[in-house]
Order: structure tokens, then sequence, then C-alpha cells
């Protein structure tokens, strides 16, 4: 993990250095001195293996630098402001995904071929079929502008705030969840152990609690590594739809105007919670298989 996060770290850093344009460019009527005391200032008119080292050795202290765009304040500080609207959304848009994508799978398994299978694969599929930055505006518009039901925009710590961008970030999540479940179930169905269960007289209930369930879900815990970073790149365009102030959208903000320091922060966070996720989902996955803890 740190080794895959100091690539992460190098690929990001040199990317942006080497992409055209910079921080101070878009200041219109700046004088090239003035821009020049800027870049100085922040140690831009050095070589960049020179300004690498340099950053790698303030990540060592736990600093990330200043923003360059916005004044006064360090890319800390907007981590610890936006992340835990970020965190909160990300949590919830995961949690309703396997709340409702679990039994959405399981019933489409339980009833194969009838309507509720039909109907849970043509809600994946249409959940799947269509991006977050057109669910988000319609949702918006539907429940926000004409019914004047929910806020489109702006953030309090409430269940009226959350709905409409947990919604639009977990959609496609449960459809996942579900076709996964699904598919999960029906092949642990058909397993000996699972025709022995029945055959010793266990209810329908009894085999798929005891025997079916855990077996059927670990296609869900492989998902749920890719699902969480899915989840941290879909939160870019929700937290940009819909206003709010995350780490999302200080990212998108920061591309924009070429704040190096705050990308890079910002990069570095999703990185390591992505690389945190994958590792709970391995270890789940070795609670749910023995097979894998006594290998």
């Amino acid at each position: 993990m740190p080794l895959t996060l100091l690539v992460i770290i190098t690929l990001s850093f040199f990317i942006m250095r080497l992409a055209p344009g910079g921080p101070f460019d878009a200041e219109q009527g700046m004088a090239p001195e003035i821009k020049a005391n800027l870049q100085a200032a922040y140690g831009l008119d050095q070589p960049l293996p020179v300004q690498y080292a340099r950053y790698l050795r303030g990540l060592l202290r736990g600093e990330f630098g200043p923003s360059f765009k916005l004044r006064d304040v360090s890319v800390s500080e907007l981590i610890a402001r936006g992340f835990p609207i970020s965190a909160t959304l990300g949590v919830a848009a995961l949690s309703a995904a396997l709340l409702l994508g679990v039994p959405l799978g399981l019933g489409a398994a339980l009833r194969r071929d009838a309507w509720p299978d039909h109907a849970a694969t043509a809600l994946s599929s249409f959940a799947l079929a269509v991006p977050g930055f057109v669910v988000g505006p319609f949702l918006a518009l539907v429940f926000g502008v004409h019914m004047h039901w929910l806020p489109v925009a702006g953030w309090q710590p409430d269940l009226r705030h959350l709905l409409l961008p947990v919604v639009t970030l977990a959609l496609p999540a449960i459809a996942h969840v579900a076709r996964l479940t699904r598919g999960g179930l029906l092949e642990v169905l058909r397993a000996d152990y699972v025709r022995t269960a029945r055959a010793k007289g266990l209810s329908e209930a009894q085999v798929i609690l005891r025997h079916a369930l855990r077996p059927a879900l670990l296609p869900v815990v492989s998902f749920l590594g890719p699902a969480i970073a899915a989840i941290v790149t879909g939160s870019l365009v929700v937290e940009t739809v819909f206003g709010l102030p995350g780490t999302g959208r200080y990212l998108v903000e920061g591309a924009i105007n070429r704040d190096y320091t705050l990308v890079m922060g910002m990069v570095i966070v999703y990185g390591a919670v992505t690389l945190l996720a994958n590792l709970g989902a391995d270890l789940l996955y070795g609670w749910l298989d023995p097979r894998v803890r006594h290998e």
C-alpha cells in the first residue's frame, strides 16, 4: 500500500506539472516581475526533481502545503473542512447500496424468471445506463424546483440535504450489488451442500440464511473495493451538481485552476481511502470464505 500510494503521488505530481498552464496564468494584467516573485515564493521556479523532493519531504512531516489559489488557507484545512462531508455522502451511498441491493438481488434470485426478477433486472439496467450527471439534475429539477420537497444545493447535516445526492450516487452501486447478489445466490443454490441441506429437511429460509447467504455474498464483497472507488470518483460530479463543499468539489476547482497542492492533497486522500477500502474488502472476504484464511 505505501508503494502504491507513492506511485500515485509521483504520477499525479508530474502529470500536474507537465500539463499546459500554471496556477498564475489566469491572472489578468499581472506584471512579469510579480509572477516571477510568486513562482519563486512557492518554489515553482526550481527544477521538477527539486520540487518533487521538497514535496515528499513536506508529506513526511504531514504537510500538504498552502493552496495556490485560495489565499491564506492550507490544503490540510481544506481537507479537514471537506472530507467529513464527502465521507458522510460516501458512507450513506454505500450503506444504501448494501441495504437495498442485497435484498433486491435475493428476491430476484428466489423468484427467478418471475416478475420480481424481471423488474429487478430492468431497474438495474436502467440505473447502470443513466450517468450521475443526468440523474442528479433530473432529481433536483423534479423534487427541488417543481415540487419544492427537497433542497437542490447547499449543505446541512440532515436527511433533506442528503437524500438527492445519496440517491444519485448510490443508484449504480445498488444495481451492481443487486446483480452480483442474484448471480451469486443462483450459483450457490445449485451447489451440492445446499441440496444436502434441503434433503435433511431444512426449511428454505434456514437453507438460505445458514448455508447459502454467506458464500452468495462473496462477489459483493469482491466488488466493495471498486464500488468505493466508483463512489469516490462519482462524488466529484455529485458534489459539483448539488453545490456541496466536499473534497470532490475542491478537486474539480483545483484542477481547473491548476492549484497543484490542492489537487495533490485530494488525490492523496482519495488514493489512501481507496487502498484502505480494498484492504478492508480483502479482510472481509477472508472472514466470509474460510478457504482464503487457510491458504
